[in-house]
């Protein structure tokens, strides 16, 4: 069930505080509390010229909240360097003066999370596997692999999560430019099904797929650079995801435990392309003639989202010019689409027919790398319509000048939004709150 009737876990927010005087941790403890901390990890070591009694009296008379008071000395990954007693002394004298937690080095973790970007869901999936405290950042002072409090309290809400919650996440590399848990996490929640979505950080997917085998793993989207080389680790795929060679969303099938891989990228683009044309298809529509056919479809990126791209506009009767760095793979793709590869170097002087469609599918424009475009700028106006895939920023740079050069565009987050519609229907077998999810992306992207 969702955050309706649920009773919410007791779960502890908390926020490291490294400030380097006793000022700057008071002040830190207020903006902690005003963007919805349940309490504070006050560093000690942190603390130029720190004089025990004077600075604990401070940060203990007049603090907002609970703290946790940590003195870590080098050997435990901290800044202190002097004698051990003494530090041992300050942690007493801080229980003496009131604090509410002490953190004292034990050689048995009673408390463990991992550091770093790939530890961020060891904080995140914390109370689903009984854990009563998870760190986060402040707002303006991000610490890799700590969620934002704001992420926390406004997309996760691990206040709800139980044993029983079904974890879902994306598989990329990069991940930190997702805007997946935004979107499905207040879905999950609208829809009362007892899920979480977040990013995962991968390096090697076998091994990734071997360690999170357990079936609270339910499923997966599949990002940059995965979406070809997952179909590998799938137990099957779906004949649309075979046929593209590519594989966005996995299941995890609850009675067997084998992974099947689907496509949900390559409808979600071409019918964005097809709706901007002005065009309407019936679901039976078997009369239905795509205001792509006949069109040349100039692609730059021959990769998981290029080739969804590239199968779809087969599908509706384009004639596809391929570009890509790598002019095998651009080769191998245009021979399944019965198109055509040109060298990646010749896409900044071809000259396009009037009224075509372009397509990027490669990560160029995508943050924080805004101010590149894959095409020259001169040609824009001769395309009909330019469709972006890279969602963030929700209008890139490419999309900005074709529309001054008079084309019709098309914005990654559109087909972001209609991909991830028919991910939620697979993660869940019910229906998408679609209008609900398109407000958030009106709202949040």
């Amino acid at each position: 069930m969702g955050s309706s009737g649920t009773v919410r876990n007791p779960i502890m927010v908390c926020v490291p505080l490294m400030g380097n005087s006793v000022e700057e941790m008071m002040s830190q403890m207020g903006q902690a509390k005003s963007q919805g901390a349940d309490l504070v990890e006050i560093r000690l070591d942190y603390i130029q010229n720190f004089q025990p009694l004077h600075d604990l009296e401070i940060l203990l008379r007049d603090k907002p909240l609970p703290v946790i008071i940590v003195y870590r000395p080098k050997w435990e990954g901290g800044q202190y360097e002097g004698d051990e007693q003494r530090r041992l002394d300050a942690l007493k004298l801080a229980m003496e003066l009131g604090a509410d937690y002490i953190d004292v080095e034990l050689k048995i973790p009673l408390i463990a999370y991992s550091t770093g970007d790939r530890g961020l869901i060891s904080h995140l999936l914390c109370p689903k596997f009984g854990g009563f405290l998870v760190y986060g950042s402040m707002r303006n002072n991000s610490i890799p692999g700590l969620p934002t409090l704001d992420s926390l309290r406004q997309a996760y809400k691990l206040e709800y999560l139980n044993a029983n919650t079904k974890v879902f996440g994306l598989v990329s590399n990069p991940v930190g430019h997702s805007k997946g848990p935004i979107l499905h996490n207040p879905a999950f929640r609208h829809t009362g099904y007892n899920g979480i979505y977040v990013p995962m950080l991968v390096d090697d997917l076998k091994e990734f797929f071997r360690i999170y085998s357990s079936p609270d793993f339910a499923g997966f989207s599949v990002g940059i650079p995965y979406k070809e080389a997952v179909t590998g680790c799938c137990d099957e795929v779906h004949p649309l995801a075979e046929s593209v060679g590519a594989v966005n969303t996995i299941i995890r099938n609850p009675s067997s435990g084998k992974l099947v891989g689907y496509n949900t990228d390559c409808e979600a683009a071409i019918t964005a392309i097809e709706d901007a044309l002005g065009a309407r298809r019936g679901t039976n529509d078997a009369s239905f003639t795509s205001p792509l056919a006949g069109k040349q479809f100039v692609l730059a990126g021959a990769g998981g989202a290029g080739r969804a791209l590239a199968f779809g506009a087969k599908s509706r009767g384009a004639r596809i010019i391929i570009f890509d760095i790598d002019y095998e793979r651009a080769s191998s793709l245009a021979h399944s689409v019965s198109g055509e590869a040109q060298p990646y170097e010749d896409i900044v002087k071809f000259c396009p027919e009037k009224g075509g469609i372009l397509a990027n599918a490669t990560p160029i424009g995508m943050h924080p790398n805004t101010d590149r475009i894959p095409v020259a700028e001169d040609t824009l106006g001769v395309y009909q319509l330019v469709f972006d895939s890279v969602y963030n920023p929700r209008k890139t740079r490419l999309l900005k000048e074709a529309e001054a050069a008079g084309a019709v565009v098309v914005s990654g987050v559109e087909m972001f939004l209609r991909q991830a519609v028919d991910q939620f229907n697979l993660f869940t077998d019910a229906e998408a709150p679609e209008e609900f999810m398109r407000e958030i992306i009106l709202e949040k992207f």
